[in-house]
């Protein structure tokens, strides 16, 4: 590649939902799909190497686990047609999180003790046109219309941003490094930055990531009723 990618160093700690006992370790290989992947954004197409996941923001941790129980937006649109009589109970919110989810995962802090090269800035303007470049071709194929900011905020085609992490990983930036991951905007909000961290064969499956603060998902806290209120979830009881 010609030009240079946009990046970053991760300097800040760092904020993940997992499960026990070490809820920064790499995913287990045996629970990939068919397709090699574990069917996450940024997840490797070739089954190579594991992504790792992290926010900057603890609501952010929980923001990105809790989003499988998010609502359709079909189901938002006929709930809010239904037009209630008076007197009738109120309609029961769309979305819902069993209590068990709460206690088969932890809230935790950690800092990454062996993460030294760049992150790509995917949403960088010289990312972009260099991928914009050189996927063209994959571009036409997923029929996203064209390769920009927006194309990867969305969460479909979901191989096709595998494809783009599974390229990335393959650059080089200064220096000859490999880049360490993907620095990434939320998308449920520009204010949450997330990180998906690479799997490097000479870590020989030790996480990068050492955590410092863990502790079990307390229904009650503040971060995680901030992330339901924002997903439009409800805890069921």
């Amino acid at each position: 590649m010609s030009e240079p990618l946009d990046s970053i160093y991760l300097e800040s700690e760092l904020f993940r939902v997992g499960r026990p006992p070490e809820p920064w370790a790499w995913p287990d290989w045996a629970f990939a799909g068919p397709d090699g992947t574990f069917g996450h954004r940024w997840d490797d197409v070739t089954g190579r190497y594991r992504v790792l996941y992290a926010s900057s923001q603890r609501v952010g941790a929980f923001l990105e686990t809790l989003a499988v129980f998010r609502p359709d937006p079909s189901v938002l649109a006929e709930i809010s047609s239904i037009v209630s009589l008076e007197g009738d109970e109120e309609t029961a919110a769309a979305g819902s999180v069993p209590p068990t989810w709460c206690y088969g995962r932890l809230i935790t802090k950690g800092l990454a003790t062996e993460i030294f090269d760049a992150f790509v800035v995917i949403g960088g303007t010289r990312t972009l046109a260099a991928l914009r470049r050189d996927l063209s071709e994959r571009t036409v194929h997923y029929k996203v219309g064209d390769l920009d900011a927006a194309t990867i905020r969305q969460s479909t085609p979901r191989r096709f941003t595998q494809e783009i992490s599974t390229h990335i990983e393959s650059l080089r930036g200064e220096g000859g490094h490999a880049y360490a991951g993907i620095h990434y905007l939320s998308r449920f909000g520009d204010d949450i930055v997330n990180w998906a961290i690479f799997e490097r064969e000479s870590e020989e499956g030790r996480s990068p990531v050492l955590s410092v603060e863990r502790e079990t998902v307390n229904p009650e806290d503040d971060d995680f009723q901030t992330a339901l209120r924002i997903l439009d979830l409800t805890l069921t009881a």
